[in-house]
């Protein structure tokens, strides 16, 4: 049995996946019955009938006039994270003559498959920072408007992505530079496919280090999530946690000083994206900076210019430079617990 979307939020892609077949051949099964077989297009309405799908909400294909509207998906738009990636696409879409529309899709699956389905018939080409949806998903997506992945690497589509790998490497060669030997990584939402990077290069650099490293998590991308994963890490018993991002690293800081463990002398911590609030916080938040406005321009220009480099299908994606940012955070390893 496929996954389905919650009561309520039935969309276009659960109808597809339940009946076996693309979501453009649901929508002309409803819209064009006559470019389908007369048992497909059964199948197709007995499966939205039993799933609760409401014919009124089939997506019809984009309008052959453009809007010059882009839309701009994503996934928490309360995660400073995004303020740069929604500064830079604004910034290139004025540049371009045309706007941004922005969709919140609030770390839910469900959600963003239907304000996506709702939201294409209005624009020209889509963004998509941070998707948690399917692979799958997002190739249907594609079939219908240009779109651009940010922050994630989907085969055959244009992907922009800030060099993680590089910059868990200088996490951890820092680290390892302040004497630590034990580390943990606080693992950020499962559907996050950064979390997953962030998580195989964590383990691979310490592996090839000989350092001993666990997984904590799964946590909310968010401050409440970083404050609840305090009694797993201490745990642990580990010398440095590296952070999904800057909120969760601020949210485990302020457990921990309630707890009475001082950062960095008795545990340090590293976050990933250097969002304005780790230059807010006590200590300062040692961080891996993240091309944000870059990352938000090149998505513009990777859907309006589908034949710009990065862009064509089976090419690799643009990847941007870069680099940790050093704060009060991390220190030296404390003695009693190195080893």
């Amino acid at each position: 049995m496929a996954r389905r979307s919650p009561a309520g939020s039935v969309t276009i892609y659960d109808v597809a996946r339940e009946a076996g077949v693309s979501v453009s051949t649901v929508s002309r099964a409803f819209s064009r019955p006559g470019r389908v077989s007369a048992e497909t297009a059964r199948v197709v309405h007995e499966v939205a009938e039993r799933l609760g799908y409401r014919a009124l909400s089939i997506y019809h294909p984009p309008r052959h006039s453009k809007t010059g509207m882009l839309g701009l998906l994503v996934s928490d738009v309360t995660n400073p994270f995004y303020f740069g990636i929604i500064r830079g696409a604004e910034l290139a879409a004025h540049q371009a003559g045309v706007s941004i529309t922005l969709v919140d899709s609030q770390e839910s699956q469900s959600l963003e498959r239907r304000l996506v389905e709702h939201t294409l018939p209005n624009i020209d080409g889509l963004i998509v920072a941070s998707s948690r949806v399917s692979d799958t998903d997002l190739r249907a997506i594609a079939k219908q408007v240009p779109v651009a992945i940010l922050n994630r690497h989907v085969n055959g589509m244009a992907c922009v992505l800030p060099d993680t790998r590089s910059g868990m490497q200088q996490v951890v060669d820092h680290l390892v530079g302040l004497g630590h030997r034990k580390l943990a990584y606080l693992a950020g939402p499962p559907t996050s496919w950064a979390d997953g990077q962030r998580w195989r290069t964590f383990r691979d650099a310490c592996i090839g280090l000989g350092l001993v490293n666990h997984r904590s998590g799964p946590v909310a991308p968010t401050v409440r999530g970083g404050e609840e994963a305090v009694d797993e890490i201490l745990r642990e018993q580990v010398t440095a946690v590296v952070a999904y991002n800057d909120l969760v690293a601020i949210g485990l800081m302020r457990a921990l000083i309630r707890h009475g463990v001082r950062v960095p002398a008795d545990l340090s911590i590293v976050g990933f994206d250097n969002t304005f609030a780790s230059d807010l916080v006590t200590p300062g938040l040692t961080t891996v900076a993240a091309p944000l406005t870059a990352l938000g321009e090149q998505g513009v220009r990777a859907v309006l210019h589908p034949t710009s480099p990065g862009s064509r299908a089976g090419e690799p994606p643009v990847t941007l430079p870069v680099k940790l940012v050093v704060r009060g955070s991390s220190g030296p390893a404390p003695q009693r617990r190195a080893g």
